[in-house]
């Protein structure tokens, strides 16, 4: 068994410990107060990412213990990595930080087992009514609100032109390009490059099945929590990661899996090693300032006829249902993505501010990245994509089937063909369909 299954299986048993442990501890512990209070109090809030996040969210942390001086934030922070097994644990013992940082379906999985508070209970210290109606539904599961966004965000392939210019080869147009194209161009981009620099620095990624997916028409969950491709997408999708590595597009099998969950200055693009990434688009002012390069934002290949690209929230706050201090928590929550001063801190780190006031008083502080990413988004707000579906309970564990199985493609341990019949097994059993 491999030391990612291995982790894997010990995620899974924290978060099942973790359910049925809601239950026992919401019989002895104290009951959440949604009231305001009078005397000092200290909230925990929870968040990952690097050392530059860190300090920006310490600094809006100072602004609003300023202005509410009966709240104290403890910041509890550390890298993506193994920031949700820490969490599984933290629910488990009833320890969980009172408002905690999410992404992707993760909302979804901790609200449908009892862990986050519909946040309608805390309306009065929570104003959500200025936030773009997008951002909203992205933060509802079953129609009640659990997570607020912290801003859009959207699939993009980071470009470093300097790499392409050492190269002698041109930044490809994304208006028209193909998948074909983009594995062409990376293939061009490694072989005139030196060794250790590569045309694109990762195969895909979980993400990019989604969009991958997407521009075939169909959906990696449909309205009603099922998987929405079939065999012939998923083989395909492992076939041209498999091509990327094996054409030396992208790294080998083993380079691969050493850069798996790295930081973003280890990253091959961070370290100015890479003339492309498929990433978010909130990565890009982190990967600039790690690399010392001007990067861009080129669309996804492959978005004519069909787009597969969609907005995103790039992460949500959530509070704690077992948060004995709910009203302070509303309060930083509403804080966050309504107070200039800590959206002129914040900026776009997490995300295009999703209020557009807020947007508006960041706009003349953006770096140029910061002005690279909100002019993206903005781009493909402007399109006509297809609707999203956040994902079912249990499909958190599905971006890691993804990624291992992936893994075993690479190291020839499963064909394309194979890898695509397990991969549908295992999520569909993941999801419970």
């Amino acid at each position: 068994m491999t030391r990612k299954s291995l982790r894997s299986i010990r995620k899974s048993l924290a978060f099942v410990t973790a359910v049925g442990m809601l239950g026992l501890t919401a019989a002895c512990s104290s009951p959440s107060s949604n009231q305001p209070e009078d005397g000092p109090v200290e909230i925990r809030f929870s968040w990952w990412g690097n050392a530059s996040r860190a300090e920006l969210t310490n600094k809006a942390i100072q602004e609003f213990e300023a202005a509410n001086p009966n709240i104290k934030v403890k910041p509890e922070y550390g890298d993506i990595s193994g920031y949700f097994d820490k969490l599984a644990t933290q629910v488990a013992a009833n320890d969980a930080p009172d408002v905690i940082t999410m992404g992707g379906a993760y909302p979804a999985e901790y609200a449908n087992r009892g862990a986050l508070l519909d946040l309608s209970k805390v309306h009065g210290s929570l104003d959500l009514s200025k936030l773009d109606q997008g951002a909203l539904e992205n933060g509802q599961v079953q129609g009640k609100q659990y997570g607020v966004s912290t801003g859009a965000n959207a699939l993009a392939v980071v470009v470093n032109p300097a790499v392409f210019q050492a190269a002698g080869v041109a930044v490809p147009d994304d208006s028209s390009w193909s998948w074909d194209d983009f594995a062409k161009t990376a293939s061009e981009v490694t072989a005139k490059s030196p060794k250790g620099t590569y045309g694109t620095a990762t195969v895909l990624t979980h993400d990019s099945l989604d969009a991958f997916a997407r521009q075939r028409g169909k959906s990696l969950y449909t309205q009603d929590g099922q998987l929405g491709l079939d065999k012939d997408t998923v083989q395909d999708y492992f076939d041209f990661s498999l091509k990327l590595s094996e054409s030396g597009a992208a790294p080998s099998a083993s380079e691969t899996v050493e850069k798996l969950n790295v930081s973003t200055e280890q990253t091959l693009m961070g370290m100015g090693q890479a003339g492309m990434m498929l990433t978010w688009s909130n990565s890009l002012s982190a990967l600039s300032k790690a690399s010392g390069a001007e990067l861009k934002l080129l669309k996804l290949p492959g978005e004519t006829p069909t787009p597969g690209i969609w907005l995103q929230s790039s992460q949500f706050y959530t509070i704690s249902a077992r948060s004995k201090h709910t009203d302070a928590a509303a309060k930083l929550v509403s804080f966050l993505v309504n107070n200039e001063a800590a959206a002129k801190i914040i900026q776009s780190d997490r995300g295009v501010p999703s209020n557009p006031g807020m947007r508006t008083a960041i706009q003349d502080l953006l770096t140029p990245q910061g002005k690279v990413e909100a002019a993206y988004i903005d781009q493909i707000g402007k399109m006509d994509f297809a609707p999203t579906f956040i994902g079912p309970t249990g499909s958190t564990a599905v971006s890691e089937i993804t990624a291992r199985i992936n893994t075993d493609v690479l190291f020839k341990r499963l064909t394309p063909e194979k890898a695509a019949e397990q991969w549908l097994s295992e999520s569909k059993a993941a999801i419970g369909k």
